[in-house]
């Protein structure tokens, strides 16, 4: 499967951050671009960005916790575009904090967006990329989706579970023309922590992270540059950093010692 010159793509998440950074790679390939985010001034914002180098772009409000919100926004992707070649199902929160501490609200909170939201996006343009026998769906995971760090379970949880929709749906779609990839990036600059909520965390813990994400040489624009070049060879695993590539060797080699040292050991050096 290959990605057509000048795509039509469809970013959940685009109002800013990674979202923004695909909408950006793709307008200058010439594509159309239909930004969405619940953040609608972002959405325009990226908009006008995608169109200042060269994209054609239309920005619309979306809650993907809300699955109505996912059926509209196809329908309005094929009104503007005249249809979909590429999927981004970006939009991703962090929620932080020792199992059993953090609010059951935080759990759903999460598991709407970062989960549900991916779910109801593969669940409405599968379908629609199947019927055409062309597209490509592109889900952003997490190395936390590999690496599960202690007192991140929500978002340790919806990111395997990202990971396992993407891998299953490869395999449904793997001979109708519609291919699959997801990306599991560790730390680079982006807004997610911004809205993120943490329970019993230590009180640097925030600005920690920051510092990991600004100074990784592997930022937003290297991520969709693996995932946009793994895509089209029709490959499934976007690892864009190194420690990805390691860690993902690390854990199916020796389980039991990743597990039970090198990440206890990892996440102590950087949360305390």
């Amino acid at each position: 499967m290959s990605i057509p010159v000048r795509p039509r793509v469809v970013i959940t998440g685009g109002g800013g951050g990674l979202g923004r950074a695909f909408a950006k790679h793709f307008a200058q390939k010439g594509a159309s671009v239909l930004v969405a985010d619940v953040d609608r001034a972002g959405a325009e914002s990226t908009k006008s960005l995608a169109e200042g180098i060269g994209g054609r772009a239309f920005a619309t409000t979306c809650d993907v916790a809300k699955p109505g919100d996912v059926a509209a926004l196809a329908r309005e992707a094929i009104d503007v575009m005249g249809g979909v070649d590429v999927v981004v199902n970006n939009a991703g929160v962090a929620v932080a904090g020792p199992t059993g501490d953090v609010p059951l609200e935080d759990w759903e909170w999460i598991m709407g967006i970062n989960l549900w939201g991916v779910i109801y996006g593969c669940h409405t343009f599968a379908p629609i990329l199947k019927r055409q026998g062309s597209g490509h769906i592109i889900n952003i995971a997490s190395l936390a989706a590999i690496a599960q760090a202690p007192n991140m379970a929500p978002y340790n949880v919806t990111k395997a579970g990202v990971v396992a929709l993407s891998e299953t749906l490869y395999a449904e779609l793997r001979y109708t023309g519609v291919g699959v990839t997801v990306v599991c990036p560790s730390f680079f600059q982006t807004n997610i922590m911004n809205a993120g909520r943490t329970t019993g965390m230590p009180g640097d813990a925030q600005g920690l992270v920051a510092k990991l994400m600004k100074r990784s040489k592997v930022q937003a624009e290297d991520v969709v540059n693996d995932a946009v070049r793994t895509a089209e060879k029709g490959k499934l695993y976007s690892l864009p950093h190194r420690e990805g590539v390691f860690t993902w060797g690390m854990k199916r080699l020796v389980p039991n010692l990743f597990h039970g040292s090198i990440v206890t050991r990892a996440s102590k050096r950087t949360l305390g």
